[in-house]
Parts: C-alpha cells; structure tokens; sequence
C-alpha cells in the first residue's frame, strides 16, 4: 500500500449527498475477481450515457458531458470533496478500489457510512470528516477558483488551503500509523514475518507429521 504523508491535488466537487457504493462502483463490475482495474468505472452510471460492462474499452462509451468529472478544470483531480454520508448502501470494498484506482488519495466530507470509512483506511485512502460548514465553504471556494488545490498534511494532520489558512482534521492514532507506513492488514501482520517463520519451524520440529498434512 503506498504511505500517504503529505499529498497536494487538485479538487474535485460531488455536490450530492448520500452517495452510495453502487454509485461509486455499480454492482456488475463486481463480477471480476481481481482487486485492480475499477478507476475506468468509478461513478459509470454517472459519467457515461451508456450502460457499461466489465472488460469494455472506456474509450468506446459516450461520457456524459455534464458530470463533474468529464468536465476539463477537474481532470487529474485527487481530492474528491463530498456531501455527507458519503459511501453508504452495501459494504462492498471495491468502493474505495475504484476512488483510488481513478486517482483520488482523500475523501473530504462531513460524514461517512461507517463500513466505507474503515475500507478506506484499509486500501490507502484517506477520508477527512470536517463540519458541514466548513465542507460547504470549501465547495464555494472550488466553484469560485478554477485550479483550487488543497495540500493535505497526515502527519501534522492539517489541511492548508491556497491562501495559506490550516484546516485541523481528527484521525485515529492507529489508522495514522497504517497510512503513513503504507501498510495494510497484510503489511501489517508481515513486519512478524519472522517471527511467524520461527514458530513454524519450531512447530514442525516438534509435530512432524504436520508437515505431510499440510503437504498432502
């Protein structure tokens, strides 16, 4: 998983609220059983006038032109700035795939459902809970400036808007930890490697014919 420590990216607005995973990532494209290749699909039912399958070349649909992300001020966006309970409906962890797939690194909004706000952390990305004041102000200020980038801090965990003004945001220690080192559950559990690897050793050593079992 790549550490997330200070990231700058432009911003992106969904002006909806109560956006769910099927709307993130609709349920077809659940179908494939790899954990890569969702970015093309993120938001589809919005962003193409076409229904979409999996494996079906995104340069072959009619994008629609008036969703917020076709249009060209916010092309490589890498905030995604939303409305609140963000990520509700079925718990589906091809969700935060695809928003991290397509290239967002953080979610700002004032709330989430909770299943998607732990698959986040769990894949990299980042979702910011911030006052619905304050998100509200920040979709003024993306509208009002073309370019209008926000530099995201997980360490000092500050947001530092253009002019300079910090933004504080609350993260849980441990999840800070995860997302600096890049490291999710497997990572995790790899820094005992060996560890892991000496008890196996010592388990056999005593218990040998575990080693057919597990072989045969």
């Amino acid at each position: 998983m790549k550490p997330f420590t200070v990231h700058k990216g432009l911003v992106a607005p969904m002006d909806r609220e109560n956006v769910d995973t099927d709307a993130i990532i609709p349920k077809q494209f659940l179908k494939s059983i790899r954990k890569t290749g969702f970015g093309p699909n993120l938001f589809d039912e919005w962003r193409y006038l076409d229904k979409g399958e999996p494996g079906q070349d995104p340069a072959s649909r009619k994008p629609n032109p008036d969703f917020v992300l076709n249009q060209p001020r916010y092309a490589g966006a890498s905030v995604l700035l939303a409305r609140k309970n963000f990520g509700c409906g079925s718990s589906r962890e091809h969700a935060p795939w695809a928003i991290d797939q397509y290239g967002f690194r953080a979610v700002i909004a004032p709330s989430f459902a909770d299943i998607f706000f732990n698959n986040c952390f769990k894949n990299g990305l980042l979702p910011i809970v911030l006052p619905e004041a304050t998100v509200s102000r920040l979709f003024d200020e993306v509208a009002a400036f073309p370019g209008y980038s926000l530099t995201i801090d997980l360490e000092r965990q500050v947001i530092v808007e253009p002019q300079g003004n910090e933004i504080p945001f609350e993260v849980q220690p441990f999840r800070k930890y995860c997302l600096l080192n890049g490291l999710d559950d497997i990572g995790l559990t790899l820094r005992h490697k060996d560890k892991i690897a000496q008890y196996e050793a010592q388990r056999l050593a005593t218990k040998p014919w575990l080693a057919h079992t597990l072989n045969g």
